[in-house]
């Protein structure tokens, strides 16, 4: 079933049936509205924490959602993080270490996915997760051309810090950020010799968006940014002021001897940049198609707070938009959404996460690897008939049997691996899929009684194939999360 079908079947399944709930502002939320609002900005919502906000206020929801984030992980990295960076050159070295080299670095970056689903699994702030990701791919970088795992750790946790911060800061940090000058070329941009990458990207995909600039526009802006460079013995970014054109450019009217620096304040003081974000954080969070008469009035809270990224998220939350009956079920869950969804909001207990990290990878979301410079196009684009088949696999396979091992194979992928290192990434997958197990007796237990409180926590509007008469309990659950609705939300 497409994703088109799956929305005309729940208009017919009777998604108006839900239009009476979303409360008035001032009013408490209930049970409906405290799920939707938990699950667009966590992954998933079990019973107890839908309970512990039914009783706010849109207002007090959003504000003890905020109280709770953080600017650090709670989980330790991976201890090789905390070396001294190591830049290895290639040249001089034999085939052999290249090819050992080159393993090494896979397998810091497997470590790398396992550890950040690990931290979104145990989190007490989702939000803070989800914002991280949310900007991971709004400044794409990918450490397969990266090549460094310590840049691309460093990387993550300078975006944790500032996701709920402040945008300009976020923006002047990420793209002084190493692996940016690396993953878009900026290393070689110097004067005489400009390179366009990240001018081009800085205007299309980080600030004013496609169309609301020049290709003249670019190319100032590229002068703009030599000399911005990587020093790969200290693993740092460096301005290399002798390759910075300090000519005069022209930059969307504006003529001046422009730093890197003028330039993104220049993009920062565009009306269209505080536009642009907003747009992309009402797809993340209220539908696929923002309203243009409120993406207006949001952006212009936004830049007149100074790009204060909660001031933005206040008042798209807080919307009646985002409470609409029409935007419930509206959003197809990522890979990520789906696997750490599930597990949090019915408690799973799990090993080390290695086994979903291959599975968020084979259903289309390879943590730290988009797929091109715009990210992951994300909405329809999750499903088609490959990864429908392989997410309700997925769910059938943690839902099989209660209280036993839940996972089933979602085997590495050979590579450039020694088999010794392919067999005990095995067992560790084994190991791992092994410990995975849901209490079904006693999450079924904290519910009311009866089909229909299950479902409305399990579903994020009515099923499309109603429940047969007489399935209960943990049967009921199978069902409705093979349904489709349960791959949005």
């Amino acid at each position: 079933m497409t994703f088109s079908r799956v929305l005309a079947a729940l208009l017919i399944a009777g998604l108006s049936a839900i239009s009476g709930l979303a409360g008035a502002a001032s009013a408490v939320l209930g049970a409906s509205d405290a799920r939707h609002f938990l699950t667009r900005t966590g992954f998933g919502a079990s019973p107890a924490e839908i309970e512990a906000y039914a009783n706010l206020t849109r207002a007090q929801a959003v504000e003890r959602l905020l109280a709770g984030t953080h600017t650090q992980a709670v989980t330790a990295p991976p201890a090789w993080a905390a070396e001294p960076f190591h830049f290895q050159p290639l040249a001089g070295l034999t085939r052999e270490e290249r090819m050992q080299l080159q393993r090494e670095r896979r397998r810091k970056g497997l470590e790398l996915r396992t550890w950040w689903l690990e931290e979104m699994r145990v989190t007490p702030s989702p939000f803070t997760e989800r914002m991280t990701l949310f900007w991971h791919n709004h400044f794409v970088v990918s450490d397969a051309k990266v090549r460094f795992p310590q840049l691309v750790q460093r990387r993550n946790a300078l975006i944790r810090e500032h996701a709920l911060g402040n945008f300009a800061t976020l923006l002047h940090e990420a793209s002084r950020d190493p692996a940016m000058v690396i993953y878009l070329d900026n290393a070689s941009n110097r004067k005489g010799q400009p390179n366009e990458n990240f001018a081009r990207e800085v205007m299309e995909l980080f600030t004013l968006g496609e169309g609301h600039y020049t290709e003249q526009d670019v190319k100032e802006a590229a002068r703009a940014f030599t000399g911005w460079s990587f020093d790969a013995p200290r693993g740092e970014f460096v301005l290399r002021t002798m390759q910075h054109d300090d000519g005069a450019k022209t930059l969307l009217g504006q003529t001046g001897d422009f730093s890197g620096d003028d330039v993104l304040r220049i993009l920062l003081a565009h009306p269209r940049t505080a536009e642009h974000i907003v747009e992309k954080l009402w797809r993340e969070f209220v539908s696929p198609a923002p309203d243009r008469a409120q993406v207006e009035r949001v952006a212009r809270r936004f830049r007149d707070s100074g790009y204060d990224t909660p001031t933005a998220l206040r008042a798209l939350l807080e919307s009646d938009a985002f409470y609409a009956p029409e935007n419930r079920a509206s959003l197809v869950k990522s890979p990520v959404d789906l696997v750490i969804g599930t597990l949090r909001q019915f408690h799973f207990s799990t090993g080390e996460m290695l086994p979903f990290a291959f599975t968020t990878n084979q259903l289309g979301q390879n943590l730290f690897a988009p797929p091109n410079v715009k990210g992951w196009p994300g909405g329809e684009a999750w499903i088609n008939s490959h990864t429908l088949l392989a997410r309700k696999g997925l769910l059938e396979r943690l839902f099989r049997d209660a209280d036993s091992p839940a996972m089933g194979a979602m085997a590495p992928q050979a590579g450039t691996q020694a088999p010794a290192a392919m067999d005990s990434e095995r067992e560790r997958v084994a190991r791992a899929r092994a410990a995975v197990r849901f209490d079904a007796g006693r999450w079924l237990g904290a519910l009311p009684p009866g089909d229909e409180a299950l479902q409305r926590v399990v579903l994020a509007a009515p099923p499309v194939t109603p429940l047969p008469e007489g399935a209960a309990g943990v049967e009921a659950l199978r069902l409705l999360t093979q349904d489709p609705v349960y791959q949005l939300k």
